[in-house]
């Protein structure tokens, strides 16, 4: 069983948190013991929910296998011992990326990816903020020298999206990619959808 940890926090990019999800418990079948889903969402994140879409925030936790609340710090990933195959921030605000770059977490999502990153397992960081700041830039540069894979939800055209779901499945599939996890939500380069 491949076991994942997907922290949400309180940035603009809810729709594509619910897309990874889905993509995660979606690809359960393909991967040999199936996919198990730890989440931890901040308490941001869930007034971030309730402005971007209609889901409750009981819809979106039903979407894990198993959820822990962002202040226990008594939880599975908060410990290096407790092993997982990866970890996702999805979406990643500027100040939990400061958390994460810095050590300085204050809450069981920062704690778990402070964790992975010591554990060299893979995180990755989907900061969602546009125009960045000097400060943000220098974040994610120490985060990715800690290890991290930044990852801005940057669309690609060249599989010619018809809808802002397939935008999002899209990027759903490529940080999919980034932990490992088949998927056919990312059209390939060279496999770009059919056009007519």
């Amino acid at each position: 069983m491949k076991r994942f940890v997907v922290g949400i926090s309180g940035a603009s990019g809810m729709p594509l948190a619910v897309t990874l999800l889905r993509g995660l418990r979606n690809a359960a079948p393909a991967l040999p013991g199936g996919v198990q889903v730890h989440l931890v969402v901040s308490d941001a994140a869930r007034q971030v929910l309730a402005l971007e879409s209609d889901l409750r925030a009981e819809d979106l936790l039903a979407l894990a296998d198993v959820v822990h609340d962002a202040r226990d710090f008594g939880a599975p990933p908060s410990s290096g011992s407790w092993p997982h195959d990866g970890m996702v921030v999805c979406p990643c605000s500027m100040s939990t990326l400061a958390a994460i770059a810095h050590g300085t977490g204050s809450n069981l999502l920062h704690r778990a990816a402070d964790v992975t990153l010591k554990e060299r397992r893979p995180l990755v960081l989907v900061v969602r903020e546009t125009p960045v700041s000097r400060v943000h830039l220098r974040n994610m540069l120490a985060a990715a020298e800690a290890g991290a894979v930044i990852m801005p939800p940057c669309p690609g055209f060249y599989a010619r999206p018809a809808s802002v779901q397939d935008i999002l499945d899209h990027l759903a599939g490529r940080i999919l990619d980034q932990i490992g996890v088949p998927n056919t939500l990312a059209a390939r380069w060279g496999e770009a959808a059919d056009t007519e």
